[in-house]
């Protein structure tokens, strides 16, 4: 007959605590830009900012950001999914990211007032399940052809938004560069979504939440003159594409529509 070990001759206290006192992490919403993914730099792999985030404070990641999406899509979409997938419904988190209104800003017809009533809302959400939240303004080099007015309008509206609901904001005005940001100057490179998370968590420390390691220790990677190059070349050639394109698209459409928001 099996007896048991003499750790567990008796069961262990119940505990007063549901699961969801406990911390689960970073929990991420938003577009691309936060769920990741895409081509190597230099060998690192190019991962979410928010997921960078969580490796620096040393803590689980759950992400539900998804390409393309809007404000519409954060709440109508990925919300209601981590409504219907989450494990424990009290659970909480240390930390809730936000990065929305890329897309948002390229669409025709785009609502400031209701980008900044639905912005509002996604922090909401977030702030009832989350210690702390962080949300980001957008690059105002983003996008060709560039808009910075516009650009600026948005990211006054996403401050806005962030200190009526009491959350951090990383300010991403000056973020670019070709280090940073693919040849589409929308959509941050492998070292790029490690710089943007470094950021970050300067504004998560000086708030009282200390980094236990920095990022870019985590990264390991050798660049030679060749690949340096290689990579200067490739860039340019899609810059150049990228452009003929617009440029030809353009020329295609009647003159009354080729006013791009972006």
């Amino acid at each position: 007959m099996a007896t048991r070990p003499s750790s567990l001759l008796s069961d262990p206290p119940a505990t007063t605590e549901p699961l969801g006192a406990f911390r689960m992490g970073v929990l991420a919403v938003g577009d691309s830009i936060t769920n990741g993914g895409g081509e190597l730099q230099w060998g690192v792999a190019l991962q979410s900012w928010a997921l960078w985030i969580a490796r620096g404070l040393g803590v689980p990641y759950s992400p539900y950001a998804v390409d393309g999406a809007t404000v519409e899509d954060v709440l109508d979409r990925q919300i209601p999914l981590f409504e219907r997938a989450v494990a424990d419904p009290h659970s909480r988190y240390t930390l809730g990211c936000l990065y929305i209104g890329t897309n948002d800003v390229r669409r025709p017809g785009f609502d400031l007032d209701r980008f900044e009533e639905r912005h509002g809302q996604a922090l909401t959400f977030l702030g009832e399940r989350c210690d702390r939240r962080l949300t980001a303004t957008i690059p105002l080099d983003m996008g060709r052809p560039r808009n910075p007015e516009l650009i600026e309008r948005v990211n006054a509206a996403i401050e806005r938004s962030a200190a009526a609901h009491e959350a951090l904001v990383l300010d991403l005005r000056r973020f670019g560069g070709r280090q940073v940001m693919m040849a589409d100057h929308v959509h941050p490179t492998a070292l790029g979504q490690v710089a943007m998370a470094r950021a970050a968590l300067e504004v998560l420390a000086a708030d009282g939440l200390p980094t236990r390691v920095d990022p870019g220790h985590l990264l390991s990677y050798q660049t030679t003159a060749w690949n340096r190059l290689r990579g200067d070349v490739t860039y340019a050639y899609r810059h150049l594409k990228q452009d003929a394109r617009r440029f030809i698209e353009r020329r295609r459409r009647p003159a009354a529509d080729r006013h791009e928001p972006l």
